[in-house]
């Protein structure tokens, strides 16, 4: 791996890709790292509706696949297994430390994206693979004709729902406010489905399992029998590198300012794991491409 670039971008989810497609295209030298998975969270989303230029949607792996060879066709470069694990300015330049080693860069795209949120209750962390799941496209299709709980009440819990009656026999979906609050179009697809029952005012307590496998979700003094468990309950942000560097939120989430710079000189932030951003794939595009914009100014200013 070389160790000189005019941008390392920081994570391959739709934002880091998308600024990578944008930077290449002019002629930036573009690096980009990602120690899991191409195409973050929207890699394993089953189908993909609302992202423009679709009329019949797509698969969150297709959409990741279709970023990765544009970005790659204007000659970025993209190293997967590498995680970094600092950035620190070094005479003028940035010194990003990876697991691959270390490298210089004149700007860095902090695209880290989230992670999804746990409940932790007892019984959830021994029973994670066994039968409580956070991934109904990876998960979903081994529970047919099976019964399920979903745990949530937003979007992704409603949209992941969907996507699990067409396997399991029964959802009981657990919700723990007193309403759902998905979007209204997601709402009325999940009252078409005859095989789910939502619950409200249901905080979890406890997951039960026999033989090593999930029994029940208890809450209160009901126990809801089931075979598996999927937890939709929002998003952690994957900043765990960063926030003693960059400012952030209550929720870790990074700050930056109109231009998506935050207050490290060079350093920049796109996607899901910026403060304030919607979690929406169009969105983590539209902010990546943006951030390329700001990040290619930034570059011809510190060259004058």
């Amino acid at each position: 791996m070389k160790n000189d670039y005019d941008l390392v971008i920081i994570g391959a989810g739709p934002a880091g890709l998308a600024a990578a497609i944008y930077a290449a295209r002019e002629d930036i030298k573009v690096l980009v790292l990602e120690k899991s998975v191409v195409g973050g969270l929207a890699a394993i989303t089953d189908q993909i509706d609302n992202y423009p230029g679709f009329a019949d949607g797509i698969s969150g792996i297709e959409l990741a696949d279709h970023l990765e060879a544009q970005a790659k066709r204007f000659g970025a470069e993209i190293r997967t297994g590498a995680e970094a694990q600092s950035i620190e300015r070094d005479n003028g330049d940035l010194s990003v430390k990876t697991s691959l080693g270390a490298l210089r860069a004149k700007s860095v795209l902090v695209a880290t994206g989230s992670t999804y949120r746990q409940l932790g209750v007892p019984g959830e962390a021994e029973q994670i693979g066994k039968g409580v799941h956070f991934c109904a496209t990876c998960d979903g299709p081994i529970y047919k004709g099976r019964e399920l709980v979903v745990v949530g009440g937003g979007n992704s819990a409603v949209q992941e729902t969907l996507f699990l009656a067409r396997f399991a026999s029964k959802i009981t979906m657990l919700v723990r406010g007193h309403k759902l609050t998905a979007s209204a179009i997601l709402i009325d697809q999940l009252n078409e489905l005859s095989n789910v029952t939502v619950v409200y005012n249901s905080p979890i307590d406890s997951i039960a399992s026999e033989n090593g496998r999930v029994k029940s979700v208890i809450s209160g003094s009901t126990h809801y029998d089931c075979d598996g468990v999927f937890v939709f309950i929002g998003l952690l942000a994957n900043t765990e590198e960063f926030v003693h560097l960059i400012d952030h939120d209550e929720r870790n989430f990074l700050k930056t300012d109109r231009n998506y710079a935050t207050n490290l000189p060079g350093v920049f932030v796109a996607g899901d794991v910026r403060s304030e951003s919607t979690w929406q794939i169009a969105a983590a595009v539209g902010e990546g491409a943006s951030a390329a914009l700001a990040i290619r100014q930034y570059l011809d200013k510190i060259k004058r």
